[in-house]
């Protein structure tokens, strides 16, 4: 929850920050510098999922994986709250990138351990509820460091991200004894392997602070967009190399075989979900400001409208109220033995992303007709069928990838299912700052296009899902 809290506390403020005229506490970034950067952040704190779930399976074990990684949000919170050189900003973008890459799959290891051996639809149930808990920090951050942030400073709102984190870092030590053994000890077995591990583990230590100051320094001049439109072929490549190498594995049998291609089939799907999900700190933020009515309860700010936001908790606000319910539907459909399959549940998800995206361009179409702003219906009926479509998507990635992975790959599945939301985390990025830059007419058509990728998708996954669920063997 209070990892949570951090990071949308932060994340809800970072493309307005950017945006906003130095005058008025902000960088002054133009809308595609800024959504590339975003995307880039974004992407950044899943793709460090990569190694912070090898770094968790070789060297520290996922309890201490978790426990530093909440180190590092709170540090990087507190630098973005500085006030000073640009060079301050990326270093504590990049600190708390790696401090959720860290934390955040192994977190979902841990609760995948506390149900080993437990029934599918159990184990789904538990990270739908799972789910729910880190949400209820999502729906509290923007109305306590996202106001704060828009109306006493930007930094003071990092700030209180900082100090969220840090709470959270003292509830994790004083309740850890409720997990009993799980995720205390690395997966390496001897400890010539551990050995190994630590020395790769200094040199990524020793090569990323040497990649950090050279950039920090100016030593290296780098165009944000063209870094980000690279970042993107790389990290495709990295996922093909990465189950490559998991499939070409010693001793994984052709049902584990299966079963790891089937994982690549819902990371190819996870992507094309968060490109347009993640639209919400993006592209959908940025619509918030500049084309949506927010009089309501304006009067009690100075601007007349209330805090943009406040837009970013509607999504966390629905899980909380619907992911209930959606653990009881899979523990009533299971003991029915009607449970859809996880497949099945992947294309549900991508068509209610893509029927999303048809209200958004309806709504930009309006503000074009009209002239004037759109009332907050439409992001709030957009906002829900992207959470619905999360609930169906979402924890169910998360409970199969730990169902499905072979046990000594887990924490890398588990970091690659990440980089799947890594990789439509920085398109999100990189469509948004498009659409935000471009006239209402282009912002119409490119949310058209989104709703015809995002049901496309739907679509092939629900003509796939029976021989998928076939792969899947025992594990569905």
């Amino acid at each position: 929850m209070w990892e949570r809290f951090s990071y949308y506390g932060m994340r809800a403020l970072l493309i307005l920050f950017m945006t906003e005229t130095a005058a008025r506490g902000g960088l002054g970034f133009g809308a595609q510098t800024a959504g590339a950067i975003y995307g880039l952040y974004t992407a950044g704190s899943y793709l460090c999922s990569l190694p912070g779930g090898w770094l968790a399976d070789r060297v520290l074990g996922q309890r201490a994986s978790v426990f530093w990684g909440g180190v590092l949000i709170s540090l990087g919170n507190l630098l973005l709250a500085v006030p000073g050189r640009l060079e301050l900003f990326y270093l504590g973008l990049v600190v708390v990138a790696l401090g959720t890459g860290m934390l955040k799959p192994n977190a979902s290891c841990l609760v995948g351990e506390l149900y080993k051996g437990e029934p599918g639809s159990r184990r789904d149930s538990a990270f739908s509820i799972y789910y729910m808990g880190i949400n209820l920090g999502a729906f509290i951050a923007p109305f306590i460091a996202g106001t704060i942030g828009e109306t006493r400073g930007y930094r003071w709102g990092f700030f209180t991200a900082g100090i969220a984190m840090i709470v959270g870092l003292v509830q994790y030590r004083a309740t850890g004894h409720w997990l009993g053994d799980a995720g205390l000890h690395p997966q390496v077995g001897s400890e010539r392997e551990r050995r190994r591990s630590r020395r790769l583990f200094i040199a990524g230590v020793v090569l990323l602070g040497a990649v950090v100051v050279a950039t920090s320094s100016g030593a290296v001049h780098l165009d944000v967009l063209e870094l980000a439109k690279l970042a993107g072929v790389l990290m495709g490549a990295l996922a093909v190399v990465v189950f490559g190498a998991v499939l070409g594995s010693r001793g994984l049998s052709a049902a584990d075989k299966k079963r790891v291609v089937v994982i690549a089939v819902f990371f190819a799907s996870s992507a094309i979900f968060w490109a347009g999900y993640e639209q919400a700190g993006s592209s959908l933020n940025l619509f918030a400001r500049d084309h949506t009515d927010r009089s309501f309860l304006g009067s009690w700010f100075a601007s007349g409208q209330h805090p943009v936001t406040w837009y970013q908790s509607f999504q966390a606000v629905f899980i909380l109220v619907l992911a209930p319910a959606f653990a009881w539907l899979w523990l009533a459909l299971g003991r029915r033995r009607r449970d859809p399959s996880a497949p099945a549940k992947f294309g549900w998800g991508l068509l209610q992303l893509g029927a999303s995206y048809l209200v958004m361009m309806v709504a930009a179409r309006l503000v074009f007709a009209s002239g004037h702003r759109v009332l907050p219906g439409w992001l709030v009926t957009t906002y829900l069928l992207q959470t619905t479509g999360e609930l169906c998507l979402s924890p169910i990635g998360l409970s199969n990838v730990t169902k499905l992975a072979p046990e000594r790959f887990v924490g890398q599945m588990m970091g690659t299912w990440f980089l799947g939301t890594a990789i439509g985390d920085l398109a999100a990025g990189l469509i948004g700052g498009e659409v935000a830059a471009g006239s209402l007419t282009e912002m119409s058509v490119q949310f058209l296009h989104m709703a015809l990728v995002g049901g496309g998708a739907g679509v092939l996954m629900l003509l796939l899902a029976r021989p998928l669920r076939a792969w899947m063997g025992g594990a569905t």
